[in-house]
């Protein structure tokens, strides 16, 4: 890049030098502050304001996002692009995981972490929070997910994310994550299947109708369980399919389930609530039944969101509530529980090429997302997912699948006997007859 003009606030100049990637910066009444040395800008940053000036300077991308939602910055054209630029300006990894491998936060501050989740995440909390993310409006959502608009990280045959992926690509790709999710789980027929937060349905109706079991979902969202129950009554599946508007907490207290399903849900229960979570989902698996556990973790171990600002801006504008646990701590808490971690899987780049689709598909249709969805909402959207991408792409991020069972050991479970469970311990039926997620 070309620094075209050095301005003030103090560290601007430095800070705008390390940009490479093709961008045009402008500053405040159009001075040009960054311009590629060749070739024409891939992206442009309109800075309308001398308080995003400041933010630039100071390295605050989570603030400059904000700014951007309040209209004091202007974007257009690539979103890869202007995702690079944004991660030039940072000064360190937004992880955290640049201090001291020795280093723990204060016994106090720990405290205080803790009883800042627990009073997040009541039912009523996590109630409010889930409408505000997923009660926008349901065409919004209709505009960039795919048909059955599955919103969790889809599986594809190619998990490159610097490939662009086309809506009948992202489609093929969704429906293999449900197929993967119901092989893992080994899913037959005539079996109690609970699919924890179960979205628009997509896992629970392509379990019923691909592996016949008796599917029952929960959600907090309005708006989800009105359309699932539509589509359970459109596609005939009442007597064997339901949905009920349902926090987890208020789920039966007896074992009622042969496998259970927890998709994009965990990001939810916050780091306080996690282990009674997971008692929960023991209580309600038989004994020798499997759980998946699939939900984004954090890319490093110390820290619940991510640095400079981003994680803030994502608690103001998109997913208040969300808390970011490494996978370890995952799977910890889940042992505690008293169920046995079978198989974990990364699909941390599967996740970055699928919001590089969403977001090209909300890119492509702005005109239509401006009609269906508040100004403000639309902007924190187009730069929500863009910059997850990013996350994904660099490791700030990952999302997990983790396969799980609750072990059989009393003698009233009959002919299984120790920790047994009906996990093979061999991956080979996880993979079918084309290869790993249907890739040929």
């Amino acid at each position: 890049m070309e620094l075209i003009e050095q301005t003030s606030p103090p560290g601007l100049a430095a800070r705008l030098a390390r940009i490479t990637a093709p961008v045009l910066i402008e500053g405040p009444g159009g001075a040009r502050l960054v311009a590629p040395r060749a070739g024409a800008p891939q992206a442009t940053l309109r800075l309308k304001s001398p308080v995003a000036l400041v933010h630039l300077a100071s390295g605050q991308i989570g603030r400059l996002a904000d700014d951007f939602v309040e209209g004091r910055v202007e974007i257009t054209g690539s979103m890869r692009a202007l995702m690079a630029a944004a991660a030039e300006l940072l000064d360190r990894d937004p992880r955290g995981d640049d201090r001291p491998m020795a280093w723990r936060p204060p016994g106090w501050q720990d405290w205080i972490r803790t009883i800042r989740s627990r009073q997040r995440h009541t039912p009523e909390a996590d109630a409010r929070q889930v409408q505000h993310h997923y009660d926008v409006s349901d065409e919004f959502y209709a505009l960039w997910l795919d048909p059955s608009r599955v919103y969790s990280c889809a599986v594809f045959r190619r998990a490159d994310p610097t490939r662009p992926a086309d809506a009948a690509e992202l489609a093929q790709a969704q429906r293999d994550k449900l197929d993967l999710v119901c092989r893992k789980l080994r899913l037959q027929p005539g079996e109690r299947f609970l699919d924890i937060g179960a979205g628009w349905g997509g896992l629970l109706l392509w379990a019923a109708e691909h592996y016949g079991v008796e599917a029952h979902g929960i959600t907090l969202s309005r708006h989800q369980h009105a359309h699932v129950s539509r589509l359970i009554a459109e596609r005939g599946l009442s007597g064997r399919v339901s949905v009920a508007l349902m926090d987890y907490r208020d789920l039966p207290a007896t074992p009622a389930f042969d496998k259970i399903a927890s998709v994009g849900m965990f990001e939810h229960v916050g780091r306080a609530r996690l282990p009674a979570y997971f008692v929960t989902l023991r209580r309600l698996l038989r004994p020798g039944g499997l759980l998946m556990n699939h939900g984004i973790t954090a890319g490093g171990t110390r820290h619940d969101q991510l640095g400079a600002g981003i994680g803030d801006f994502i608690e103001r504008h998109v997913f208040p509530g969300g808390e970011l646990l490494h996978v370890s701590h995952v799977q910890q808490v889940m042992a505690e529980a008293g169920l046995e971690a079978l198989d974990v899987e990364n699909l941390r780049p599967h996740y970055a090429r699928t919001l590089w689709a969403w977001s090209d598909a909300l890119e492509a249709r702005l005109d239509e997302a401006a009609r269906l969805a508040p100004e403000r909402v639309l902007r924190a959207y187009r730069l929500y997912l863009p910059g997850s991408a990013m996350a994904f792409e660099r490791g700030w991020m990952a999302v997990h699948q983790i396969l799980a069972s609750r072990p059989s050991g009393d003698p009233a479970d009959g002919p299984m006997r120790g920790a047994q469970c009906e996990y093979p311990f061999d991956r080979a039926y996880m993979i079918g007859e084309r290869g790993p997620s249907g890739a040929v």
